[in-house]
């Protein structure tokens, strides 16, 4: 009998060893047909297998296109989420930025008004020095001025004269030839330090007569450097310095300036220019011009003094 079957196959077949042979058949084409569904069985999960791989595959690869048309439009969460982070970046640079610009425009700006400042003030010193300068300028040539005519009175000379106009007419035959007449020749003003140092030497002469001197006289006494006229002081002003009566001055030094009125001023040595030096009263800042042929003649005298 077949186990899928309580009744037997062959109901009139009574011997025992023939049903025994063939339920052993029976069971071996059953095993048999077993063997062949489950290889069926791996066979179909094979391809099971396979199809859900393409299955995920395709998924996958939609997945991706569906990204990818999302990124084109700017809508994929993912680049939206870097695109805020970027443009917070962005932001923060371009505050710092303009700190900086801020930063550096208020420096610029403190810079200017410094420079603007410094330059004022050096205009307006640079202006009172120039006004000072053209004061002691013209303050020595009135002197010089003043000088030279009283010179030119204490020697007798006069101005020219001009000849009074007269009509000429014609000369008779019998009248004399007329005398030219002799004019004098034009003045020359402006004379050198060697020819007013001479007529100084002329005027000492004329106006002291020699006569026996006592040796209690004054002639007898030395002489200071403002009493005597024809005394020279050897004085010259090389690389920016003076030499004067065997010393050397130099710029902001501290002298005294003896004048022939016996005047003794407190200076300081403000510029060495070419032929002249500059010199500035430490009493009231006023600036004085003294040109080398005074210091050579004795007209100004220069002592050292100390700074303190």
């Amino acid at each position: 009998m077949c186990k899928y079957s309580q009744t037997p196959l062959f109901p009139n077949i009574s011997n025992k060893g023939f049903l025994s042979d063939y339920y052993n058949k029976c069971d071996i084409s059953i095993d048999l047909s077993l063997g062949f569904d489950e290889t069926d069985l791996a066979k179909h999960d094979e391809e099971d297998y396979v199809e859900m791989k393409e299955q995920m595959y395709q998924d996958k690869l939609a997945s991706l296109k569906r990204q990818l048309q999302q990124l084109q439009e700017g809508t994929l969460q993912e680049y939206q989420k870097r695109l805020k982070k970027l443009d917070q970046q962005y932001k923060e640079r371009i505050r710092n930025a303009e700190l900086f610009l801020q930063l550096e425009t208020e420096q610029v700006e403190r810079n200017y008004i410094k420079e603007k400042k410094a330059a004022v003030k050096e205009f307006e010193d640079k202006k009172i020095e120039l006004k000072e300068n053209l004061i002691a300028e013209l303050e020595e040539k009135k002197k010089m001025i003043e000088s030279e005519k009283l010179t030119m009175e204490l020697t007798g000379d006069s101005m020219e004269v001009k000849p009074i106009m007269t009509r000429k007419l014609r000369r008779r035959p019998n009248d004399p030839v007329p005398i030219p007449d002799k004019r004098r020749k034009p003045l020359n003003y402006l004379l050198t330090d060697e020819q007013i140092m001479e007529d100084l030497r002329t005027l000492n002469k004329l106006k002291s007569p020699k006569r026996p001197a006592s040796p209690s006289s004054p002639e007898h006494l030395p002489a200071t450097p403002a009493e005597s006229p024809a005394q020279r002081f050897e004085a010259r002003i090389e690389d920016g310095k003076l030499y004067y009566d065997k010393r050397w001055y130099h710029k902001s030094q501290a002298i005294y300036l003896e004048s022939k009125e016996n005047t003794k001023i407190s200076c300081v040595i403000s510029s060495v220019g070419a032929n002249e030096i500059w010199v500035r009263k430490t009493s009231d800042s006023t600036k004085m011009r003294i040109y080398l042929g005074q210091l050579q003649r004795g007209a100004f005298v220069i002592r050292r003094r100390s700074a303190a």
